[in-house]
């Protein structure tokens, strides 16, 4: 019998993102960036107020990730829950990042403790989460992510994949969309120490611990 298998993003779940983010572009591009409920890409201005376009924004993101992913740091308990996890099931990560980064991913992820197999993406995850599990022949799997866009896409692609909508970032958890509440997701939980045991239980049953 093959191994439950666990299919988490990073950015959010794994690892702080927004906050790193967040400084880099105001030291070393005097650009506020604050969500405040506002989608991502009306969130950034200038000094002197002016709004970045989507396209703009985009460039930011895609540099901070080419030279800033050494500024991440671990999600609280996030490290010590997926490799609990990995214990009694396969743990891998699914990104929305180009290819390009998916060698610094896993090895910024391996630097913090985090040892697990990467696939890239672009878009929604729904397609790459079903290729994955079709891959790995699970027949119990569960998908975490920090963002509602893709536990639609999980339920409408992948609906027999179980879905925790996470996000451990504070200063936007409040502002995202909830898949729970639009029926996309089965459960919502921002913080590991009651993320952990509800995986347990939802991946081993009345083998969880």
């Amino acid at each position: 019998m093959t191994r439950p298998l666990v299919i988490t993003d990073c950015d959010e779940v794994l690892l702080h993102m927004v906050q790193h983010f967040r400084q880099w572009l105001d030291e070393d591009h005097a650009i506020d960036f604050q969500l405040r409920g506002r989608p991502f890409v009306q969130s950034m201005t200038r000094a002197d107020g002016e709004a970045l376009t989507e396209k703009e924004i985009f460039s930011y993101l895609d540099r901070f990730f080419d030279t800033e992913m050494h500024r991440q740091t671990p999600i609280a308990g996030a490290v010590n829950a997926i490799n609990e996890l990995r214990q009694d099931a396969d743990v891998v990560v699914l990104t929305n990042l180009g290819d390009k980064h998916n060698a610094a991913r896993k090895q910024q992820l391996r630097d913090h403790g985090i040892d697990a197999p990467v696939f890239t993406n672009q878009g929604p995850k729904g397609e790459a989460l079903k290729r994955i599990v079709e891959e790995y022949g699970a027949q119990r799997a569960v998908f975490i992510d920090d963002l509602a866009v893709h536990h639609k896409s999980a339920s409408e692609v992948a609906p027999h994949i179980t879905r925790l909508h996470f996000c451990g970032e504070p200063a936007i958890a409040p502002h995202v969309p909830c898949a729970l509440e639009a029926g996309h997701a089965h459960a919502r939980i921002d913080n590991w120490a009651d993320a952990l045991p509800w995986l347990r239980q939802t991946l081993h049953g009345e083998e969880s611990k």
